[in-house]
């Protein structure tokens, strides 16, 4: 027994064969279900529910960026599994509204995504303990006692490092986001991985807007080459703003 596994959404009034590229590593092609002018990108599978693992996310993102060469897409949910071709067409009947006010939305439209992190985490705490007031004092003291008398005072130390280090996270993700923020059409602010992060951003950008976005990052990477890495990929499907959750019940 077979079942289909989606994709995305597209706009199309053709049938699409993508290629021997579905995911499970079966060579299973990648086909559409259309519906009026609205198609579900779909490929053959195993009754199975796939894990959620590097391999079978990098192969379900790997087919909508190749659909994505032609079409705008509607990314669907990893895992998005449906027993027949009937059950794809009862949703896409069901939500063609939906799903066309989404692609309208998402035409022509591309996602960014922007990591920053400080090169030299060491020297942000030593910038933290020489430039906040109550820290400094709080490390004179410490200092000047035995550590079994401070335990208290180390504790609180700890605690005003890390909501400073918080702050400055802060304020250096709104110094980019700032320079960003105006090339594009939405942003989303996702969550940071390690101290040395400060930034982790998508970025919805108008296709024609991509090298005036390139040239502002290549301003931010030069005029902060010393202190910050800047990680930059795309363009890739808008997967931060749109994640297709299908229901067949």
């Amino acid at each position: 027994m077979e079942n289909n596994y989606l994709y995305c959404i597209i706009g199309t009034d053709d049938a699409r064969n993508f290629g021997p590229m579905g995911i499970g590593g079966r060579g299973d092609v990648v086909t559409t279900i259309n519906c009026e002018n609205i198609a579900a990108v779909i490929s053959g599978t195993p009754v199975i529910k796939y894990t959620l693992t590097r391999e079978n996310l990098l192969a379900h993102q790997k087919v909508i960026e190749e659909v994505m060469k032609d079409h705008t897409v509607l990314p669907v949910r990893f895992c998005t599994v449906a027993e027949s071709v009937e059950d794809i067409r009862r949703v896409l009947r069901k939500r063609y509204m939906e799903f066309k006010e989404l692609l309208r939305d998402m035409d022509n439209m591309v996602e960014l995504g922007v990591k920053s992190l400080w090169k030299d985490l060491n020297e942000v705490f030593h910038e933290i303990g020489e430039t906040e007031p109550e820290i400094k004092r709080l490390k004179g003291k410490i200092a000047s006692v035995p550590p079994d008398k401070c335990y208290a005072d180390r504790i609180n130390l700890g605690r005003m490092v890390q909501a400073a280090l918080v702050a400055r996270k802060e304020r250096e993700a709104g110094y980019i986001l700032d320079k960003l923020k105006p090339i594009s059409r939405r942003t989303s602010v996702n969550k940071l991985h390690g101290d040395n992060m400060n930034l982790n951003a998508a970025f919805l950008v108008e296709r024609g807007r991509i090298r005036e976005f390139d040239e502002r990052m290549t301003e931010l990477d030069a005029a902060n080459k010393d202190r910050l890495i800047f990680k930059y990929v795309g363009p890739i499907p808008p997967f931060n703003f749109v994640n297709l959750v299908v229901e067949w019940k």
